[in-house]
C-alpha cells in the first residue's frame, strides 16, 4: 500500500496530525517510537480540559482517536527515510492549457514530492506521498550527578509546564548561561525563595545584580558538584566546597535538540541555534525538501503539549490542501487529452 501520508511520531503534534488527515479521509500511517519527551512528568498542564493528565494516558487517548477515525498506527523506530521518485520538475497542478506554467495569482502548487518511504529498525519499509515529520526533540542535560533522575518532577525547565506546582518552594536554578538570571527572575514569579547557583553561568553586571537583590534572589558563586534526593525526592544541591543548599526543585536549561537523524538521505537537517538545534520550516510546516512536512517540537523548540497540538493540526490541514492541489493537476492533465480525443473524433 502506498500511503497519502505517512507521520512520524506520535507525540501531540504527530497524534493531532494523523488525527485530522484521517478525518479529512486520507490513508494514514502513523509510525511511533514509543519514547515521549514528557514521559517523566506526573502530568501536561495548561491543555483547557486536559490540565494533570498523565502524558501516558494523553498518548493513549490519543491513539484510540485516531485508530477510530481510520488510521493504521504501529510501533516502530524510523531509521531513515527517503525519495523513491523524484519530485515533478513543474507540478501537475501548476500547468495551464497546452502545457505551460499556471499564471501567478491561482491556486498555490503543490509541492509535487514524488513517492517518499521510510525504514524501521526492523526492517520494515513504508511508502507515502508525503511525510510528515513530529519526533519533537531531545533535552540534553547537564552532566551533573543525580540530575537526570529528577527530571520531570524535582528538575525542571519550564515554568509555564511546572510552575504552578512548585509555588512556594525553595527553588535553584541551575546557572548555564546569560539567560540563567532571566531563568531566576522568571521562577521568582512562583516563589520568592529563589538561589541561582551560577555554576558556568556569567556572573551579573552590576545591573543585574541589583535587580536579583531587588527581588529577593540569592546568588551563589561555588559550583555545583551533584543533585541529591532522598527517597526519590530531591532534597538540594551539593556544592563543590561540599556545602548542601536544601532546595526542594531545580531548574535547569536543556539543549532542546531535534531528533531529526533519521532525514539525512532527503537532504534535509536540523539547524543550530542558541537553544540547541531544530528543521527549518515555513509556518505552513513545509521543510524545503518536496513532500517533507514538519510539526511540533522538532520545529519549534519552545512549544508545549497544547501548542504541539496546535501545529499538527494546522500543518496537516495545509498538507492536505497540497495533496488536494496535485489531485486537481492530476485530474486537468488527464481531462485535457480526453477531451482533445473527443473533439477529434467528431
Amino acid at each position: 500500500m502506498t500511503y497519502d501520508v505517512i507521520v512520524i511520531g506520535g507525540g501531540p503534534a504527530g497524534l493531532s496530525a494523523t488525527v485530522a488527515l484521517s478525518r479529512a479521509l486520507r490513508k494514514v500511517l502513523l509510525v511511533d517510537a514509543a519514547e515521549p519527551r514528557n514521559a517523566p512528568a506526573e502530568g501536561i498542564h495548561n491543555y483547557l480540559t486536559r490540565d494533570g493528565v498523565p502524558p501516558a494516558e494523553y498518548r493513549e487517548l490519543g491513539r484510540a482517536e485516531a485508530v477510530r477515525y481510520g488510521a493504521e498506527v504501529i510501533d516502530g523506530t524510523v531509521t531513515a527515510a527517503g525519495r523513491l521518485s523524484p519530485p515533478e520538475a513543474t507540478p501537475l497542478s501548476a500547468l495551464a492549457d497546452g502545457g505551460e506554467p499556471a499564471s501567478s495569482g491561482g491556486e498555490p502548487a503543490s509541492s509535487g514530492g514524488g513517492l517518499l518511504f521510510v525504514t524501521l529498525a526492523d526492517g520494515r519499509r513504508f511508502e507515502a506521498r508525503r511525510l510528515l515529520v513530529a519526533t519533537g526533540l531531545t533535552d540534553e542535560l547537564p552532566d551533573l550527578p543525580g540530575l537526570r533522575d529528577q527530571w520531570g518532577h524535582g528538575v525542571l525547565h519550564c515554568p509555564y509546564c511546572h510552575g504552578f506546582e512548585v509555588r512556594g518552594k525553595a527553588i535553584g536554578i541551575l546557572g548555564s548561561s546569560p539567560m540563567s538570571l532571566h531563568q531566576a527572575q522568571m521562577w521568582r514569579q512562583w516563589s520568592d525563595d529563589v538561589t541561582l547557583f551560577l555554576h558556568t553561568a556569567p556572573a551579573p553586571d552590576e545591573t543585574q545584580a541589583r535587580e536579583l537583590a531587588a527581588r529577593g534572589i540569592t546568588v551563589v558563586t561555588e559550583k555545583v558538584a551533584e543533585v541529591v534526593a532522598e527517597d526519590g525526592t530531591l532534597t538540594g544541591v551539593r556544592l563543590t566546597d561540599g556545602t548542601l543548599v536544601p532546595r526542594e526543585a531545580l531548574v535547569v536549561a536543556p539543549r532542546f535538540v531535534a531528533n531529526a537523524g533519521m532525514l539525512g538521505l532527503l537532504g534535509l537537517s536540523a539547524t543550530e541555534n542558541d537553544f540547541g538545534s531544530s528543521v527549518p520550516a515555513e509556518p505552513s510546516g513545509r521543510t524545503p525538501v518536496p513532500g517533507v512536512w514538519v510539526a511540533g517540537n522538532v520545529a519549534d523548540q519552545m512549544a508545549q503539549v497544547v501548542s504541539s497540538a496546535a501545529a499538527g493540526l494546522h500543518t496537516a490541514a495545509q498538507l492536505n490542501m497540497d495533496l488536494i492541489t496535485e489531485e486537481v493537476g492530476q485530474a486537468v492533465a488527464a481531462f485535457q487529452p480526453a477531451q482533445r480525443s473527443a473533439a477529434s473524433s467528431r
